[in-house]
């Protein structure tokens, strides 16, 4: 494919998106219109931005590159998607008539209202937000790069300005608007390249052939091994259900039918697409088994088995899948920053005619951390699952007991985040090849860990109708935020 030819046509549409988020975002007046939309988000708008994250980086490049490798094992990341999403609208929807604004107020107010318990949380947001955040940057300049035969680091530097541009003008009326455009365009994208990969390697039954025998058993299971295709899709499933963005379409929905009406629905789209990414995977390893790295297997098919006007949009499908993800954790970071990590350092909210001034400043900090991390790697999924269970399985825990154990309390969530944590630097440092990622063992030792402090420790003094008056009145405090 000539390289000018889609540096111009994904210029193009960069500058659509750039136009869109600005059109869209016209009526932003506060905090709040800037970082959550208003409040008022649309079943639609939620099942797109909701599509369009899901359908993100993990499934344009890491999925299918794990399909190439492991044949239908690129569904797991899928399935681990699709069960996290469901579970999400299931368990925590309700969540939306609470008004929270971050992830960290939701997980302190379960917990008595605790600052340390809001602090720690809200500082393992910011790195999480920053690590899918620079997941999406390291996919996108992989894909970048093989495809315009540029440097990999300058097209990572590509791909961070590219959606940081729109995201700073328009902030999340513009993500979920672009998402919903790039959702549209990824399925067709997808569906398309899957239809095509088939009939380039002569049909069903010749792709079938073309595959190690293992890969194509259910799940690639004797493949990967059961174990280790458990935790994949855990490690995935635990992703959503603890990613901030993934709580910032509960917090920005309309109300709570709408949020378990989108999840529900996007959950069931995300399972059925779930074989696409495995069947792209496969194509690719048909046409070629032996590629450098597996992560190129998407942009290999486009460039090299579609027509050029197809495979341009393709390929700007697999960028839009990588560029709407990175929007979304951009402003979930951006959230916590303002909302936690302001009061933090500062003892006090933003006042209500710096916010949106603040928050376009903080999407250009966050973003420029993230690219500075994503400069560092070069492997997307060993990247997202390590990041995932260092990181995020405690916070998952501290939900789930939380939201159903009400004996749960402070120094009992200290404990889960910790022992996560502590597990998973464990696993990954001895046991990685037994485990395949640390999931299981941090959230297994969280759980326990959760558990026995809170049983030995006092618990927490506030009510829930308490504890939810004590972060109300201090997010009031941050003027333009109108509840």
């Amino acid at each position: 494919m000539n390289a000018s030819v889609f540096l111009t046509a994904l210029g193009l549409y960069i500058l659509f998106l750039i136009v869109l988020s600005w059109y869209v975002s016209r009526g932003n007046k506060s905090g709040e219109d800037f970082l959550l939309a208003g409040r008022g988000l649309p079943v639609f708008l939620t099942i797109g931005t909701t599509v369009a994250t899901m359908v993100g980086t993990g499934s344009s490049m890491g999925a299918v590159g794990f399909g190439y490798a492991n044949g239908w094992g690129g569904m797991l990341y899928g399935v681990g998607g699709a069960i996290g999403i469901l579970l999400l609208g299931w368990w925590f929807a309700p969540v939306r008539k609470l008004e929270f604004m971050t992830m960290s107020e939701e997980l302190s107010y379960y917990v008595g209202a605790s600052r340390w318990v809001k602090n720690i949380v809200a500082l393992l947001i910011f790195i999480a937000s920053i690590g899918w955040l620079g997941a999406h940057i390291l996919g996108g300049g992989l894909y970048l790069a093989w495809i315009a035969d540029i440097d990999l680091q300058l097209a990572k530097v590509i791909i961070a300005i590219s959606f940081a541009i729109y995201v700073v003008i328009g902030g999340y009326n513009a993500v979920v608007w672009t998402d919903t455009l790039q959702a549209i365009i990824l399925f067709v994208g997808f569906i398309l390249m899957a239809v095509l990969a088939v009939d380039a390697a002569g049909g069903w039954s010749q792709l079938m052939a073309a595959q190690p025998a293992e890969n194509v058993s259910l799940l690639a299971i004797e493949s990967i091994g059961g174990l280790h295709a458990l935790s994949l899709a855990m490690v995935i499933a635990v992703g959503v259900l603890a990613t901030p963005s993934f709580r910032q379409r509960i917090y920005s929905s309309h109300n709570v039918s709408a949020v378990r009406k989108s999840f529900y629905i996007s959950g069931s789209l995300y399972l059925l697409f779930s074989c696409v990414p495995a069947i792209i995977g496969m194509g690719a390893y048909a046409l070629n088994p032996e590629l450098d790295n597996r992560n190129f297997a998407f942009p290999f098919l486009a460039v090299e088995v579609l027509p050029l006007a197809i495979g341009v949009v393709v390929l700007i499908a697999g960028l839009s899948a990588t560029m709407s993800s990175a929007s979304s954790d951009a402003i979930a970071g951006v959230a916590v920053l303002l909302r936690d990590i302001f009061v933090l350092v500062t003892g006090r909210m933003p006042a209500r005619e710096r916010v949106i001034h603040y928050s376009r400043l903080s999407l250009v900090l966050v973003i420029a951390i993230a690219l500075a991390f994503a400069l560092l790697s070069n492997d997307i999924i060993g990247y997202i699952t390590t990041m995932i269970s260092t990181v995020m399985a405690g916070m998952f825990v501290c939900g789930l007991l939380g939201r159903f154990w009400p004996r749960y309390n402070a120094p009992g969530a200290i404990a889960s985040l910790l022992a996560a944590s502590a597990a998973s630097l464990v696993v990954v440092n001895f046991y990685k090849d037994f485990w395949g990622n640390p999931v299981i063992p941090a959230v297994l030792s969280a759980l326990v860990a959760g558990v026995a402090v809170s049983l030995l420790t006092a618990p927490s003094k506030l009510t829930p109708e308490q504890a939810l008056k004590v972060l109300d009145d201090e997010r009031h405090a941050m003027e333009g935020i109108e509840l």
